[in-house]
């Protein structure tokens, strides 16, 4: 009985999702981003994920300076209602480049010249599709880690918008998805995934003063294949340019144990969230 009321549950999402996508394509990606942004910035604080916004920001409050909280928990469902309807625009974002403004270029040179994998790793910061995206722009080979969406009407889209529009080569999380990345870094693709998120395995690790179960599977492979591993960060302006930033390499010989580098890891991830809280999802239970 619960299988079937969760199956309805998400039918009915569904049929919300693809309506306002629906919307969302008619009205233009101009007019799409300053509706949905206004929509979800006026529904969103009433959901109950609002708990635990509150609570992942006064973990990040009591190890930061403190800022308006108010304008960054309305500034973030502000941007996922930008990154919704740009879900319906992936086609142009890939097209054109003139939305984009990229700094730390020459990392990527070295890694074409090098015809070496990397291991790219980030957050869910403003529109994170569009860093795997740039980054296959350039020629690099790529496949990137995802975690499917629970709703089984919507996760088949999401795929297709990926595979077609930001990199073909996608692998799902879990054991048999780390087969795969074995077997893509073989081949010399690189590897994208999202550090930011909790996972059921891994080492529980201070983020922002509190531990975190925290993936260590960058620092594996970066020990093991001796890649480097380059942080990867976008964040959105007032004009909607998305500046991305390809830092400064993490050498992996340059750390005692893979522990270690996944610490630093989780550094780099803070300095990040640090720079742009706006933009990130807190509504996802980091610390639970």
């Amino acid at each position: 009985m619960i299988y079937i009321i969760k199956k309805i549950k998400y039918f009915l999402q569904s049929i919300i999702f693809y309506s306002f996508l629906f919307i969302g394509r008619i009205v233009g990606l101009k007019i799409g981003r300053k509706l949905f942004a206004f929509l979800f910035s006026i529904v969103g604080p009433h959901l109950k994920s609002k708990k635990i916004i509150k609570e992942n920001l006064n973990i990040f409050f009591n190890n930061t300076s403190r800022r308006d909280e108010n304008t960054i928990i309305n500034d973030m469902w502000k941007n996922y209602g930008m990154t919704f309807v740009e879900y319906m625009f992936l086609n142009f974002f890939q097209k054109n480049n003139s939305h984009i403004d990229i700094e730390g270029e020459e990392n990527l040179f070295i890694t074409t010249l090098n015809e070496k994998p990397v291991i790219f790793v980030s957050g869910h910061f403003a529109n994170y599709e569009l860093m795997s995206m740039e980054i296959t722009k350039k020629n690099i080979s790529l496949a990137t880690i995802y975690r499917p969406l629970n709703n089984i009407f919507l996760n088949p889209f999401m795929e297709y918008l990926r595979k077609k529009y930001v990199c073909k080569n996608q692998i799902k999380k879990g054991i048999k998805g780390v087969r795969k990345v074995i077997e893509y870094v073989k081949k010399k693709h690189s590897i994208a995934l999202m550090i930011d998120q909790r996972v059921s395995e891994g080492e529980k690790l201070n983020f922002f003063g509190k531990p975190a179960f925290t993936t260590t599977l960058p620092a594996q492979l970066s020990t093991k294949y001796n890649l480097d591993i380059i942080p990867v960060f976008i964040k959105r302006d007032e004009k909607n340019i998305f500046k991305i930033e390809f830092q400064k390499r993490i050498n992996p010989k340059n750390f005692k144990s893979k522990l270690e580098l996944t610490k630093e890891l989780n550094r780099v991830l803070e300095k990040m969230v640090a720079r742009n809280p706006n933009q990130w999802i807190w509504t996802h239970n980091r610390w639970k």
